[in-house]
Parts: C-alpha cells; structure tokens; sequence
C-alpha cells in the first residue's frame, strides 16, 4: 500500500515526519498489479526486489555508468567485501538509459544529466526502494560542478539547492499548474561529511549553497555557449551576486534530487567538487590527470562516510 504522511499541492510540501521509511505518495500504486520500473527494467512480479535491495542502506548516486561503476569497485575494497577489481553486473543491462550497481548495504546507480533524467531515475529509485521494503537508507549524490570563489579541487557539501534566481526551491509544472516544493537537505549528514574531510585531512571541503540550472551554458552564465546575450561584465555581476548569496558550486541536478528525497523521507545529501572557479573562466583547462583526482575525491569523502556509518551501526548492537 503506498503510504507516507499528507503532503499539499499548494505553495510547499513538506518533509516526511519519519526519516526511518521510504515513502511514495501515490495512492494509484495501490490498485497496480504489477509496477514495472522501465528504465531500470525491473519489476514487483519480474523480481524478488525485496531479496535484491532489502539490506541496502546507502544508496550514491551521479552522472555517469563510469562513475557509478568506478565508485562500487572502490566501496568494495574500502569494507573489503570483494576484489575491487572482480567483474561487478550492471543489474540494469537490459536497457541503456542508466546503470546499477550493488556490493553488501550499498547501491550504486547512475543518473544522467540535468534534472529531466534525474528526476526519471528518482522516481524509479524511489519506487524501488519501497518495494524492497528498505529501511534507514541514506542517500548521496557525487558529482562535478563549477565553483565560486573555490580553488579548483574543493569539495562542496550541499546547504541547500538554490534556483537561478537564488531562492530554495523547485518549481515544477504538475496539470498546468506551479507546484513549489523545497530543496534543503538533511543539515546533520552534511555536518558529518564535513568531519569525515576533517578526518581525512586530503583536500578542502565547505559546506555551500548549490545554485542548480536547467542548462550548461546560458543558464550558467557562460560566454562560450552557441548563443549569448550578455556582456562579460553582466556575466561578473551575476555570479558575484550569486556568491553573496552563499552559493559555493554550480550544476543541474541538485534541486530535484533535494525536493525528491526530502518528500520520500531519504536522508539526502550533495557532494560535489570544483572543477574550476567560475568566476576566472568558463572552459577546462587543467590535464587529465588533475580532473581525474578531482573526480575520485566526492567518492573518497562518501567512502569514509559509509565506512564510519556502518562501524557506528556494528559497534552498537555489539
């Protein structure tokens, strides 16, 4: 039965009272015999889910298969469940549109980009979850973005997800109408990832507004997209704007991600690093090499916070 505490389609949802459970709030869920996730190309009367998914606590989530497949092998030898190097099935192989990947409590998928193919997979993910009958599931998303005012290499754990405008919201367009939904994140998860970099000791991270986009170019205030409209001066003021409103990074799945999972009752962070300082440039120009360690350390930082979770977990029922 789809179940979860009320929420209104007026000006703003809610966040769900019990963080313990997934939620769906769809009442036609119940009258369905079958719910086939698509994209995923799973389903309740094609698969056990709850033998599948049941023990997933931790579910990382980001743009690419590469990415998503190259942080389960990692998982797999920071909790020495596996060779990190053995052969991990993508459980989505029937379809082509987003990648799954499982080791132990944890679940790694990809997500594609902007908030059209994020929002796709949540609902999935989301629905999913449920059916398994998952309980206490922590959910990251890891990925690149631009920065502000940051060296190129920090990590940004997400405040809140903020819309072009700098506000903390989510307006989607549901029968016509504007439906308003919020986008903070859980407070006390990105603290913890805040002390986990701390413990760490590798490289900087801050906790930051994310200013989160429909495009890559003009909605980010590029100048090196196939149109643009505005001077490089109107370029400066904006993101200066934007960074005394205390946005750190910019991407385009945030928003979504946050709003999704604060209705689902997930406990959601972000975790994203700098590429470059968007405020010097537009364009990549660093080797290889240096953007591929960027790319390892939102992975390293939710690696170590997986870790201290589940050694936390085992120590008190010790």
């Amino acid at each position: 039965m789809a179940s979860g505490p009320g929420f209104s389609d007026e000006k703003n949802e809610t966040l769900c009272e019990s963080e313990s459970t997934v939620y769906v709030h769809n009442p036609h869920l119940d009258g369905m015999k079958d719910d086939f996730l698509y994209h995923f190309n799973l389903g309740t009367s094609t698969h056990n889910l709850p033998a599948m998914f049941g023990d997933v606590k931790f579910v990382c989530v980001g743009g690419s298969p590469w990415r998503m497949k190259s942080f389960i092998e990692y998982i797999a030898g920071e909790l020495s469940l596996e060779d990190p190097k053995a052969e991990y099935p993508n459980i989505c192989a029937g379809t082509d549109r987003y990648a799954m990947y499982k080791i132990g409590p944890v679940l790694s998928v990809s997500h594609g980009m902007g908030i059209p193919s994020i929002a796709i997979m949540l609902h999935e993910l989301i629905k999913l979850l449920y059916h398994a009958r998952c309980t206490d599931v922590t959910i990251v998303r890891i990925g690149t973005s631009g920065g502000l005012g940051l060296e190129p290499g920090t990590v940004v754990v997400t405040k809140q997800s903020v819309d072009a405008t700098f506000l903390p919201r989510l307006e989607q367009v549901i029968l016509g109408n504007t439906v308003v939904r919020s986008t903070d994140l859980h407070q006390g998860l990105a603290e913890e990832l805040l002390q986990c970099s701390k413990d760490l000791g590798q490289f900087e991270t801050v906790i930051g507004n994310t200013m989160c986009t429909m495009d890559f170019y003009e909605g980010q205030a590029r100048l090196d997209g196939a149109f643009c409209s505005y001077t490089e001066k109107e370029k400066q003021d904006y993101l200066t704007k934007a960074y005394e409103s205390g946005v750190r990074n910019i991407e385009m799945e945030s928003s979504v991600f946050a709003a999704m999972c604060q209705l689902s009752g997930l406990k959601a962070a972000v975790v994203c690093v700098t590429l470059l300082d968007r405020q010097k440039g537009d364009q990549l120009n660093s080797s290889h090499e240096v953007l591929h360690s960027y790319q390892q350390r939102p992975q390293i930082l939710v690696g170590h916070l997986i870790k201290k979770m589940l050694q936390a977990s085992a120590s008190s029922r010790s």
